[in-house]
């Protein structure tokens, strides 16, 4: 036998609703944000990742799955979503259109960790990208989008925290001033830590090693740090927030895992589903663009897990009620009365409605307990009787009443 990968996962058709759930639900903001889909290669040239989420990350050195295919070119699949979108948008020309260029994806992504609650090699996101505004309502925007799907997936126990990590101008001075309260501890940082501190000091308050978290407890924060226009722009984003009632939380340790962002970073957070609690998050990556080689654009996002949001909906009591099951079940006595079932059924298939019949040779009784076993809402027999009078009796199986209907009235009848 041959087992699935480590990190990887089934979906069963036992579940797969719910995953049909989620994904309806982000479907549905997306089309109440005018959010159009996008399709991306599920792999992608190496360089794209390297330049786009940043070199310093532990997703570039540790996590990508990375091979050279076999005309010598180094193929990455892709570890998260936004570096895809970004590269789409720039070599599709879409700069040149309407601009912003408003679009969410849902995608499977790849990364070598080690597998935990909620976190898989293989996962699948749901992500908003928008391009083209640099304006604070936008950032408001994207995280009234990340708001809006995870409360119309019904979950309650999360937490939103912000930050600004401010742009080049406000970085530079922030990062030396880091660099000059690091500088004394670096011998009892992680070799990570350490690796970082030139290229990209901000990494570093993103480590989740104990010792290294001890002392970032301390390092100057960077909203103290922003420069007037990033300063400004923060203070808009949370007003945005505050009018619409959006309860927020300002947490100066936020920078994301990611090179890329600038300004506004944000994440949904949850201690539900074990330590690293985030289950979307996000910001602002104005620098993305322009650093693989389009025009200067302005960029806002997020990105949340699928699994790590049903492993959440599933610790705080979320139901996802079960809409796959047929509206009808016909059950054929013999082999005429099987092959009437048969053409009924498709029949009803045609006209839009969920119908089911035999194909295991169950008796009678067999078929009423499988009918129940798979949710069907109705069950018709067919037998000699029926055939003859081109008519049957609709059992509802919620409450076990009965009503003849003619053969050709089921699909009236049902969509009633």
């Amino acid at each position: 036998m041959i087992n699935i990968p480590k990190g990887t996962k089934d979906v069963l058709p036992a579940n797969s609703y719910k995953w049909q759930f989620v994904e309806d639900k982000a479907r549905e903001v997306a089309k109440l944000f005018n959010l159009k889909e996008v399709r991306t290669p599920v792999f992608e040239h190496t360089e794209l990742f390297a330049r786009g989420v940043g070199d310093t990350t532990d997703i570039v050195n540790k996590e990508m799955y990375t091979f050279e295919d076999k005309g010598g070119r180094s193929i990455t699949l892709k570890p998260e979503g936004t570096a895809g979108v970004a590269r789409m948008y720039i070599e599709n020309g879409l700069h040149s259109g309407v601009l912003p260029v408003k679009t969410f994806y849902i995608t499977p992504c790849f990364r070598y960790e080690r597998p935990q609650a909620g976190r898989l090699r293989e996962f699948h996101q749901f992500g908003i990208e928008v391009f083209g505004s640099k304006t604070p309502d936008t950032d408001a925007e994207v995280i009234f989008a990340a708001s809006s799907f995870l409360n119309k997936l019904g979950i309650k126990e999360i937490k939103l925290n912000i930050n600004s990590i401010g742009c080049k101008t406000c970085r530079a001075q922030y990062n030396a001033a880091l660099k000059n309260y690091l500088e004394p501890n670096l011998s009892d940082m992680c070799e990570t830590c350490r690796s970082r501190f030139d290229k990209n000091p901000l990494r570093i308050l993103d480590c989740k090693e104990e010792k290294c978290k001890k002392i970032n407890e301390d390092a100057p924060k960077i909203i103290d740090y922003l420069c007037d226009e990033c300063s400004d722009h923060f203070e808009k984003v949370k007003k945005y927030l505050t009018a619409q009632g959006v309860e927020y939380s300002v947490n100066p340790y936020i920078v994301r895992g990611l090179d890329y962002y600038s300004k506004t970073v944000f994440e949904f957070v949850s201690t539900k589903i074990g330590s690293q609690g985030t289950v979307c998050g996000g910001g602002r990556y104005d620098g993305l663009i322009e650093s693989l080689g389009g025009v200067s654009t302005p960029a806002i996002g997020f990105g949340a897990g699928i699994e790590r949001l049903l492993l959440l909906m599933e610790n705080t009591g979320v139901e996802i009620e079960d809409n796959s099951a047929p509206t009808i079940y016909l059950a054929g006595m013999d082999d005429e009365s099987r092959t009437k079932a048969f053409d009924i059924a498709m029949q009803l298939r045609a006209c839009g409605i969920a119908a089911e019949v035999d194909h295991m040779g169950r008796s009678i009784k067999a078929q009423f307990k499988y009918a129940d076993k798979i949710g069907a809402k109705y069950v018709a027999a067919i037998g000699g009787n029926e055939l003859l009078s081109g008519e049957c009796n609709l059992k509802k199986m919620s409450d076990g009443t009965t009503v003849p209907v003619k053969f050709e009235d089921i699909c009236t009848y049902l969509k009633k």
